[in-house]
């Protein structure tokens, strides 16, 4: 088999690189050696970021039973104080939660729609480069030629391992933890952070999803006062802390079972690309940096991997193109975020972090939107950003979606 573009992964980086390229004309396959629906473990919120891309690329929210659209944030500071910040009502959608075996089991399908050449329960289990392209050894499927390969496979992609790229001491920068609970009471319909003293630099959360339910969970920095030894002591107690209890309500209860997963946010320290291979998503390791979340940075490498490609020219243009596009968008955010996780690891930063955000109703919703990445981290500090109403933004699916 020949394609233009060969994806190794079928989550949101790679189904966003089918759509896009598919949709241009090119010829798609997407490998992933997971069969869909499948869990994924995440705290499943979808930023204004994340859902602007999906809107772009024709993600229909009315088809995934589980969407939860969440009008703001409840935040609490290490020393108790407790303030509500408020997405922009009526204009659209700026925060969902989403189960990510339905989240990403849709975007296949509109990759699988779009005209890619989808095939889930298949490994790559080989590939090698050359000077006009790659060849890959597919489970069931034998060898497949392609001009370019997007390599979308997760934080401990194969695609890396195999072309001897891999960081064999490297763990991620965030190790989260989280657990689906059931008959939650009334105080989980908002979204909930908790700035817990013990877990800086990191965090507690309870994302509510429909029918009563939430996901709960915290992550924090590797290297921080939180050894990651001693997480699963901390998990034990977690759903017992009085603040997360009195959100959670009585009733509730875990079920399922818990999941741990680490993620990495070093965007511009791992190599984006290698010969006809681009790394996008978590392989490229592209999460926010501040909050851990990423499945917005992996619609937009994807979609950056799959117009680099169609862009056409060499391999070396190709992937010039790419890690142009990739740290232009994203290094100076994560900086930022580099810079302000240092002022939220200690208790003193984190209290004034929310104390400062909640002093008027204006800084109240601007730092929800700034939160859920309605406009990039480090704008302030990019002037080639600024436009009039940056800050007034419509949220996506303004017409319901």
């Amino acid at each position: 088999m020949e394609v233009d573009l060969a994806i190794v992964g079928g989550g949101p980086a790679g189904s966003a690189a089918a759509v896009t390229a598919a949709r241009a004309g090119a010829s798609v396959l997407v490998v992933d050696k997971a069969s869909f629906p499948r869990d994924k473990c995440c705290g499943d919120g979808l930023t204004t970021l994340a859902l602007r891309l999906g809107e772009e690329l024709g993600l229909d929210p009315g088809a995934i039973a589980g969407w939860q659209v969440v009008d703001g944030a409840v935040l609490h500071g290490p020393s108790g104080r407790t303030v509500r910040f408020p997405l922009p009502r009526g204009d659209g959608q700026y925060a969902v939660v989403v189960p990510r075996r339905e989240y990403d089991a849709a975007l296949l399908d509109l990759a699988h729609r779009a005209g890619a050449n989808v095939r889930v329960g298949h490994a790559m289990v080989e590939i090698k480069v050359d000077a006009k392209g790659a060849t890959l050894a597919v489970d069931e499927m034998g060898e497949v030629r392609a001009t370019t390969v997007v390599a979308a496979d997760g934080m401990w992609s194969p695609t890396r391992r195999l072309l001897g790229l891999a960081d064999e001491g490297y763990r991620g920068e965030w190790h989260a933890f989280r657990q689906y609970v059931a008959d939650v009471g009334p105080a989980a319909a908002d979204l909930h952070v908790w700035f817990e003293p013990d877990l800086l630099p990191g965090y507690a959360w309870s994302f509510p999803l429909s029918g009563r339910r939430a996901n709960v969970g915290f992550g924090v920095l590797r290297g921080g006062r939180v050894a990651v030894g001693d997480t699963g002591r901390l998990w034990d107690g977690l759903l017992d802390r009085p603040a997360i209890r009195e959100v959670l309500g009585p009733s509730a209860r875990p079920v399922g079972r818990r999941m741990a997963w680490p993620i990495p946010a070093r965007v511009g320290s791992s190599a984006l690309d290698h010969g006809p291979v681009l790394f996008a998503g978590d392989a490229a390791a592209a999460t926010d940096a501040l909050t851990g979340e990423g499945i917005g940075q992996a619609l937009l490498t994807g979609i950056l991997a799959a117009e680099a490609s169609l862009a056409g020219g060499g391999q070396d243009q190709v992937a010039a193109r790419y890690r142009r596009r990739v740290l232009g968008d994203l290094r100076a955010d994560h900086r930022m975020s580099v810079a302000l996780q240092r002022i939220l690891a200690r208790r003193i930063g984190a209290d004034g972090a929310v104390r400062l955000a909640g002093v008027s109703p204006w800084t109240r919703r601007n730092f929800a939107r700034w939160m859920f990445e309605d406009y990039p981290r480090a704008m302030v500090a990019t002037p080639r950003r600024w436009s009039r109403g940056a800050l007034s933004t419509p949220g996506a699916y303004r017409d319901g979606g």
